[in-house]
Formats: structure tokens, C-alpha cells, sequence
């Protein structure tokens, strides 16, 4: 197309139009053009050139006008030919809406006509069906006696030929299936049940595999074989996975269980160590079958023998836990799962036994019992044990307290102690019930002797407690003892036999201080019973020291010569006793004696007339140190232990002539016996009778005033334990204990 053409067809631009800018340009044009002006004629000799310049600016004027009036041009020519191309392009889309409009009347058109071909589409389907189930028919009426033939082979346990006639079966279903566009036909409708009945034929043969293994091993084959070639086979039909492998598995995992732990065989009260020696007996001897004749018969995937010990060990681990959630356990079957589960189990009996494969470990599944397990059961057992304990314990102490009212003097053994067997069938009833522990864990031998010490600290209460109450039977007159003090020495070698024996209940492995409770337990029964003792001999000693001093003890020795004889003959029950409590006891004896002389001459019954009575009282009372330190000597009392030189010290503060020397004479007493008090002092001055007040004063203010005693090692109170009178007010020292 010319350009004469084109510019037919384009269309007419508007003249006379003004550009908004064009004023704008203009103004500053000309200011511009002023300011220049201004400039270059400013000087009146560049006047002259001003033709010059007129005429440069007017060319260069037209030059910018032709240039501006080209730009112009070209621009509104390319305006013109986009508007043209425009126009063309309306055009073009208004043909092709056109063109639309006309190809969609014919699609609708040849939709109505494909309506009309539908009812023949369906035919020609029903046709395709139709000849496919006649070329189908001869096989599918043979379905029905298929299917019957199948059960019966299912019946004779024929697995093998029943699966292959099962997939010939599930095979002409697919091949029904697929041209019948998925309709499923009513002869197929047994092919569910069929399957379901092969599968479960398949697991009751894996649940019985131990059995079927000695007996049938070729059934055992065709069930596994059934399983593993059923789960490599895939389908076209939309059906649930049958999964008979792991039903083979589970089957053969919960027939081993019912075998071994069903419930017709979970032990009764008092059966539980029988039923564990049965396990120990059967499940190695399960194991090796399985090694020997399972394992064969399964693929090596199946991993016989390790599932044969895994599913033994949970089986047995979940019959435990429900064993421990049943009745509570006797001490007896306690000890005995115990000593199972963590020494026999694992033992070279058992699971540990060298015979057995590695596949046989159980060592890393989860322990028969927990810790929690564990130590639920070593409290029950303990609790147990100690009430049985306690209950023997206190059988021993009843039949013990019986004897001691017998008419016959308590046992002796061939060196001639008192002799009980109390001893030792309480350490034995202790060291027993420890010693079994041992066998099966540390910490329930520890649990047993923490037991152990504290039902003896409870039988030494209770022995002391006993001891009491026949003592205050005895005293009151409610129950006739005819051998009291024997019986109370028999008792003391009781304590010495406990004491001396106890340490067989510390093993190696306990700290040091461990039996201190039961040793201060043992030191208070033998307190206890030396107090006794000494209450005894008080009761028969009491009466005969109320006569003294005396004039008649002045005059003459027989009432300490009874002392002696009474003494004598209590003591010498003392022969039966061992040592060291007999010394211990001649010791107490020869002190209780003592205190009791002391105790009477501190009352203010006698009080000398003059020197010649002091003299004699002085006498009198060397005489008796020396009959009372002869009488222990010869019981087997060291010297070096007695209280004796006591009344020699008094000896001399009655013997002495000057009263102005009392001072010296009191501060020597203080010194060796620093538990003196004024209280004491003053009796023994009332005693002498020929003290004044004042020289009663300087005596008392000396023991005051004296140097404190030097400390001995050993030295026993003796002073702090005789009363003595309340002092009258003419004996009383300012700074003393009346004052």
C-alpha cells in the first residue's frame, strides 16, 4: 500500500490545538535570550557587531525550526500508522468472534447427536460383556465344585493343593473381572470365606509347629510355604492385603506361649517353685527342638531360634507381671523368683546354657522384672521374714521366761556357767535368715540385715522388759521365785553370749558402727540386770545395816561379820557366771556394800562421847575395811579396784586428835574423793562429836577453798551417790548448800 492509500484510510489529526508547554517555552526563551543579550551588549564598542549577531541567530532560529518542524513530522506519521494498525486489528478480532460463534453452534450441534449414540454405546458394552462371559461360561460354571474341592483339600490339611486351587480360582476372577469393568458375579462370592478358612488352616499349623515338627513336619512345610508364596503374590482386584505371613508368625508366636504359660497352667498358692523347676526344665529343652527341627522347616528369615527365645522370654515375662499383680506372694515363693529370675534364668542351666546358639540370648531384651519388680519383692520378702522372725524371736523369749520360775536352779554347762540355749537359737533364727540371702542378690542381704539388727535391738527391748516385770513380780510378792537371783546371773551370761557372738551378723561388706545400736542395746540389758542384782543384795543387806553404827558395833564386830556372811553367800552364785560380767558384778557388790556402810554412818544414829569412842569407832572401822577387803579378795576382786581404802580415809578424820587440823584433813579427803560434799563432811564432823562451830566453819571452808582435785582416769563416783540428813541451821555454812 503507497503512502496516498495509507494516508486515505488513516484518519485526520485536529488542527489548531496548542500545546499547554508551548507558552512556557516561550517565556523562558526570551528570558533567557535577554539575559544573554544583556550580557554580551553591556560594553557600547560590542554594539557594532550587532548585525553580526542578528544575523547568526536568525540562522540558527531557522535551523532549530526546520529540525523541530522534521521531529514534528516523523512523530505525527508514526501516530498515523498506529492508529491504522489499530483500526486493522478491530477488524481481524470482530472475524474471529464471528468465526467463534459459528463453531459453537456446531459443537452443540454434534454434542445433541453424540446424546442420541449413547443407548448403542451401552449396547455395544453389553455386547463385549456378553461374548466375554460366553467364552467364560464353561469355567464358570465349574466354580461352584472348585470351590468345594478346595474346602475338602482344606480339610485333609492338603495346603498346598488347596492354595493352588485357591489362586486358580482368584485368577479366573481377575480375568471375569477386568472385561466385566469391575462387576463382581455371585459365583465368586465364596472365594472369601474360602480364603479366610486357608488362612486360618495355615496359622493352626503354625501354632501347633513344635508339635508338628516331631510328628508331621511335611504339614508344617506346606503351611510356611502357603504363607511365603501368598505374600509375594499381587492382585488386580481391590482387596485387603491377607498378610498370612505375619498370621504365621503371630501364630506360631502365640501357640509357643499357650504351650508354656496358658492360663490352665499359671502356678497356685504354694506351686510357684514347682512350676519354675518345670520352665527350668522345659524351655532349653523347647529351644533345642526348635534348633534341631523347626528351624528347618522355615525359612532363614524366620530366625527360628531367636524367635523361639524372644517369644519365651516375653511370654514368661508377661506371666511374671501378671503373677505379681495376683494375690500377694509368700515368703517362700518370694525367695524362690527371686533366686530364678536373677541367678538360674540366665544361669548355665538355662538361657546361658553353652549348648544353646547365640540366637538364644535374651541378655539384651527386658529383664523378666524390673528394679521396681524387684525391689517390691525384696520388701515383701523382708516384711514377711520379719514378722516370722519377730513371731520365733518372742516364742524363744516366752519359753526363756517360763523357765524362770522353775523349782531347779538354771542349766549349767560342763565348766559349771549358767547355760540357756536362748543364745544361740536367736543368733541362729538371725544369722540363717541372712546367710539364704546371700545366694541371691547383695541388696536383699542388706535389706535382711538391716532386719536382722533391728528385730535384736527389739528382742533385747523386750528381754529387758521381761526381765522388769519378773523382777517386780518377784519383789511384790505376785509370783514365787524360789531361784530369783540365779536365774537374774543367767541372764547375764545370756547377754554375755549375745555380745560376744553378734559380730557373726556383720558381713564383710558393712560399715564399721553398724551393730552400735544392738551393742548400746546389749550394754543397757547388762546395766539392767546388774541393777537387778544389786537390788537383790541391797533387799538382804538394808536390814542389817540399819543397826549401824552403833554402840553395840562399837563394842563388838558381829554385825559386820553378818554383812560378810550375807554377802558371802550371794556372791557365791557369782561362780556361775563368766567372765568379765563377774568381775563386773564383784565390783558393783563391793561398791553397793561400801555405799550402804557409807550411807549408814552418814544418818547421825551415833555420835562419840569423847577421844576414847573416836578411838574405838576409828578401830572399828579399820577393822571392817580390812574384813571387807579380805571377804572380795577372796571372791576374786582386785584390790586395786575396791572402794575399801574409803573407810580408812574416814578412819583417819575420826582418829585425829587435833580438831584444828580438820581443814587438812578434809582437803586430803577432797583430793581423793572429789565428789565429797560439805553435806558429807559435816555428818562425819556430827559423827566425831568434839567439833565446834567455828572449827566445823574453817574445816568447811577449806573444801571450799582447796585446790581442785587432779583428774584420774577411772575414778568412779561414790560420795555423790550416799544421802545424807538435811544439815541443821547451826551446821550451816553461808556459802553452802542451805544457805
Amino acid at each position: 500500500m503507497d503512502s496516498a492509500a495509507r494516508d486515505k484510510t488513516q484518519p485526520a489529526l485536529p488542527t489548531g490545538l496548542e500545546w499547554p508547554e508551548q507558552e512556557r517555552a516561550e517565556q523562558l526563551a526570551r528570558g533567557a535570550a535577554l539575559k544573554w543579550a544583556s550580557g554580551i551588549f553591556y560594553r557600547p564598542e560590542q554594539l557594532a557587531r550587532l548585525g553580526q549577531y542578528r544575523n547568526r541567530e536568525v540562522q540558527r532560529t531557522c535551523s532549530l525550526e526546520a529540525r523541530i518542524k522534521s521531529v514534528v513530522q516523523s512523530y505525527l506519521e508514526g501516530v498515523k500508522t498506529g492508529v491504522w494498525q489499530l483500526a486493522q486489528a478491530l477488524e481481524a478480532v470482530q472475524g474471529a468472534r464471528e468465526a467463534l460463534g459459528q463453531a459453537r453452534g456446531l459443537l452443540r450441534d454434534m454434542a445433541e447427536a453424540a446424546q442420541t449414540l449413547e443407548p448403542l454405546r451401552e449396547q455395544v458394552v453389553e455386547h463385549k460383556q456378553l461374548q466375554a462371559l460366553s467364552q467364560l461360561l464353561p469355567r464358570l460354571r465349574a466354580v461352584p465344585a472348585a470351590v468345594a474341592h478346595t474346602q475338602t483339600l482344606i480339610d485333609a490339611q492338603r495346603l498346598l493343593e488347596a492354595y493352588v486351587s485357591l489362586r486358580e480360582l482368584e485368577q479366573l476372577q481377575e480375568e471375569t473381572c477386568v472385561p466385566l469393568g469391575g462387576l463382581e458375579l455371585p459365583v465368586f462370592e465364596g472365594l472369601g470365606p474360602l480364603a479366610e478358612a486357608l488362612g486360618q488352616a495355615v496359622e493352626a499349623a503354625a501354632g501347633a509347629a513344635g508339635q508338628l515338627a516331631r510328628e508331621n513336619p511335611a504339614l508344617l512345610v506346606a503351611a510356611v510355604r502357603v504363607a511365603e508364596v501368598d505374600a509375594g503374590c499381587t492382585t488386580s482386584l481391590e482387596q485387603a492385603p491377607r498378610d498370612w505371613r505375619q498370621r504365621c508368625l503371630r501364630a506360631l508366636q502365640q501357640g509357643l506361649e499357650r504351650v508354656h504359660f496358658g492360663t490352665s497352667l499359671q502356678p497356685g498358692p504354694g506351686e510357684l517353685a514347682k512350676w519354675l523347676e518345670a520352665l527350668r526344665v522345659a524351655l532349653p529343652a523347647e529351644l533345642a527342638m526348635a534348633e534341631a527341627l523347626v528351624a528347618p522347616c522355615c525359612p532363614p528369615h524366620y530366625k527360628v531360634v531367636q524367635l523361639w527365645a524372644h517369644t519365651l522370654h516375653g511370654g514368661l515375662r508377661r506371666c511374671l507381671q501378671q503373677l505379681l499383680e495376683g494375690p500377694e506372694l509368700e515368703e517362700a515363693d518370694t525367695f524362690t523368683l527371686l533366686h530364678w529370675v536373677l541367678h538360674v534364668y540366665q544361669g548355665p542351666e538355662m538361657m546361658g546354657s553353652l549348648e544353646l546358639g547365640p540366637e538364644a540370648d535374651v541378655s539384651d531384651l527386658e529383664p523378666l522384672l524390673t528394679l521396681e519388680n524387684i525391689e517390691q519383692l525384696e520388701a515383701t520378702f523382708v516384711a514377711k521374714v520379719q514378722a516370722k522372725v519377730a513371731q520365733w524371736l518372742q516364742k524363744a523369749l516366752d519359753g526363756e521366761v517360763v523357765e524362770w520360775g522353775r523349782e531347779q536352779e538354771p542349766d549349767t554347762d560342763l565348766s559349771g556357767f549358767y547355760h540357756s540355749p536362748l543364745p544361740a537359737i536367736v543368733l541362729q533364727i538371725l544369722e540363717e535368715n541372712i546367710r539364704v540371702t546371700r545366694i541371691v542378690s547383695v541388696s536383699l542381704e542388706q535389706r535382711v540385715h538391716g532386719m536382722a539388727l533391728s528385730e535384736l535391738s527389739a528382742f533385747l527391748r523386750s528381754f529387758t522388759d521381761a526381765l522388769i516385770r519378773f523382777s517386780r513380780d518377784h519383789l511384790r510378792g505376785e509370783a514365787v521365785v524360789p531361784h530369783y537371783v540365779p536365774y537374774l546371773l543367767a541372764t547375764l551370761n545370756h547377754q554375755l553370749a549375745l555380745s560376744s557372738s553378734v559380730s557373726v551378723l556383720q558381713p564383710k561388706w558393712v560399715v564399721p558402727g553398724v551393730l552400735a545400736p544392738v551393742e548400746a542395746e546389749l550394754d543397757k540389758l547388762q546395766k539392767r540386770i546388774c541393777g537387778l542384782v544389786l537390788e537383790a543384795l541391797l533387799a538382804e543387806l538394808q536390814p542389817l545395816f540399819a543397826a549401824l553404827p552403833s554402840r553395840r558395833w562399837l563394842s563388838s564386830p558381829e554385825l559386820l561379820d553378818d554383812v560378810c556372811k550375807r554377802t558371802a553367800r550371794f556372791c557365791q552364785n557369782f561362780q556361775h557366771v563368766r567372765n568379765p560380767a563377774v568381775q563386773l558384778l564383784l565390783v558393783e557388790a563391793e561398791r553397793t556394800v561400801v555405799l550402804q556402810y557409807l550411807s549408814a554412818l552418814m544418818q547421825g544414829r551415833l555420835v562419840c562421847r569423847g577421844a576414847d569412842e573416836r578411838t574405838q569407832a576409828a578401830e572399828r572401822m579399820q577393822h571392817d575395811a580390812a574384813q571387807l577387803q579380805e571377804l572380795f579378795l577372796g571372791l576374786g576382786l582386785e584390790e586395786s579396784v575396791q572402794c575399801v581404802p574409803v573407810l580408812l580415809a574416814l578412819k583417819e578424820l575420826l582418829n585425829l586428835r587435833d580438831p584444828t587440823l580438820l581443814g587438812l584433813e578434809v582437803a586430803g579427803l577432797r583430793q581423793q574423793f572429789p565428789d565429797v560434799s560439805e553435806d558429807h563432811v559435816s555428818a562425819l564432823l556430827d559423827l566425831r562429836g568434839d567439833v565446834s562451830r567455828e572449827q566445823r566453819l574453817a574445816a568447811l571452808s577449806s573444801l571450799r577453798a582447796g585446790p581442785q582435785p587432779s583428774p584420774q582416769a577411772g575414778r568412779r563416783a561414790l560420795f555423790s551417790l550416799v544421802p545424807t540428813p538435811a544439815p541443821s541451821l547451826a551446821s550451816c555454812f553461808p556459802s553452802g548448800s542451805c544457805a
